[in-house]
This record gives structure tokens, C-alpha cells and sequence, in this order.
């Protein structure tokens, strides 16, 4: 079977759309938010590569590579504030940070 570039349009929308359910129904846990982050990267990394395939350049691919490397400092530092967080309020619930609102 060969796929298509809607093939993968359809995958990248769905995911996409999964993480934005996920970042609206639970608004409470921080490590449920950041996995909801990173699956919308993730999709519109789907995105580049395929049109980057479906026009034969390799521009998308680069950019690819530059967007897991935001992603994962992004990570990383999201998780040191989250264990930081954890270890001075004991709670990972978004409710109960008030403290950070500037």
C-alpha cells in the first residue's frame, strides 16, 4: 500500500487534535500538559516531513531536527521546574500554584 500526503495529514491532525482534548480536559496535572505539548510537536513535525517529502526538498527535515531540539530542552526544563515545584508545595495540580500568577 502506498501512502499518501493526506495519509499523513490525517495522522498529524488527529494527533494534534488528541493533544488539544487533552490540554482542555485536564487542566490539573502538569505532566498530563507537558505530554499534550509534546504530541502537538510532535504533529506538526509529522507535517514537515511530509511535505517536505511530498515537494523533494530537504528544508522541512532541518527544521525537523531544530524543533526536537527546542522540544527536548523544553522538556527538560519543564520537568526540573515540575520536581521543583513537587518538592517545596509537595503537589503537582496546576489549582494549587497560585502563587506563581504575576
Amino acid at each position: 500500500m502506498n501512502l499518501s500526503l493526506t495519509h499523513y495529514l490525517v495522522l498529524a491532525a488527529l494527533l494534534f487534535s488528541i493533544a488539544v482534548v487533552g490540554i482542555v480536559m485536564n487542566r490539573r496535572n502538569i505532566i498530563v500538559l507537558l505530554m499534550a505539548i509534546e504530541l502537538m510537536l510532535l504533529s506538526v513535525n509529522i507535517n514537515f516531513v511530509a511535505f517536505s517529502h511530498y515537494l523533494g526538498n530537504l528544508h522541512g527535515q532541518v527544521f525537523v531536527l531544530f524543533i526536537m531540539t527546542v522540544a527536548a530542552a523544553e522538556s527538560a526544563i519543564g520537568l526540573a521546574i515540575l520536581v521543583l515545584l513537587f518538592r517545596r508545595k509537595r503537589s503537582i495540580n496546576v489549582d494549587e500554584l497560585v502563587e506563581l500568577k504575576g
